[in-house]
């Protein structure tokens, strides 16, 4: 892999503010930082994100794979972020010939801060074959009482969501932002910069809803597990089936749905009913 030149420029993800509370009481308040920045690719203006700003290269990077903006790692050359002008600069060996059409093609998406989809991505079949993972119940089961000890961000201020890459059971690579999108950016970000040993990841993990975006986005990673304790939309339902991802749905504590399944998931730790449980029918 190539040296990237990188710029290191992260910053808190909280600040504190002054809050009056019900008995009008005056109290310090953590809240989540949300910062603007403007994403340059090769001095062409790409988009403006909302970000907490706790890694802003790997953000960018992800951000450009994931819309195939850039399609190798070793075209990344540099990632430089500057808060003073709230600007990503990032260079490559080349851009994709057709950029400006693709620019044009915007598709705002149900993410939190209006996620966009460049060109035709929605309509994507060059991905890779995924790997058919078996999550197995005691598994899934096993991680989201470990993704338990993270959400730092969210514990201390609100305001934003979290995702995850693990391996089976294990969380290698936790990130919170101020949207589910940017989360994942960063982390498939951080694959391409090897920020973390995440590069087996079978399983992704997000607090948001399951939609186009993010079932695409998981895919383009070559994860074919998607974990939410939220729901899913129709969309993402639709893309999940096209590229064989099974999606475990409203995931908390013993409960979830999973879709499209079949042969997919191993029901070894079924939870005894309790009375008021809903049974099919």
């Amino acid at each position: 892999m190539s040296v990237i030149s990188r710029s290191h420029a992260r910053l808190p993800t909280t600040l504190e503010i002054a809050v009056y509370d019900e008995f009008g009481e005056r109290r310090t308040q953590a809240i989540a930082a949300e910062r603007a920045l403007t994403l340059y690719l090769n001095r062409r203006e790409i988009v403006t994100l909302m970000t907490l700003g706790a890694d802003p290269e790997a953000l960018v990077a992800g951000y450009l794979r994931n819309q195939g903006l850039i399609e190798r790692c070793e075209d990344l050359l540099a990632v430089h972020v500057d808060w003073e002008v709230e600007a990503a600069a990032v260079v490559t060996r080349g851009q994709p010939e057709d950029l400006e059409a693709r620019l044009g093609q915007r598709t705002v998406t149900t993410g939190c801060g209006q996620g966009t989809v460049f060109g035709r991505l929605l309509e994507a079949t060059s991905l890779q074959a995924l790997p058919q993972t078996v999550l197995s119940q005691s598994v899934l089961y096993a991680l989201l009482k470990r993704l338990g000890d993270y959400n730092e961000t969210y514990r201390s201020a609100g305001a934003v969501h979290g995702c995850a890459l693990c391996r089976q059971a294990e969380v290698l690579d936790f990130v919170e932002d101020v949207g589910r999108h940017n989360a994942v950016d960063t982390l498939a970000g951080r694959q391409w910069l090897a920020e973390a040993d995440s590069a087996d990841a079978d399983i992704f993990y997000t607090t948001g809803r399951l939609t186009s975006e993010m079932v695409l986005k998981v895919a383009q990673m070559g994860i074919s597990v998607l974990v939410s304790r939220s729901g899913v939309t129709q969309k993402g339902v639709e893309l999940a089936e096209r590229f064989g991802v099974l999606l475990i749905a409203r995931a908390k504590g013993r409960h979830f749905q999973a879709i499209h399944s079949p042969g997919r998931l191993r029901l070894d730790a079924i939870p005894p009913r309790r009375p008021g449980d809903r049974r099919p029918g």
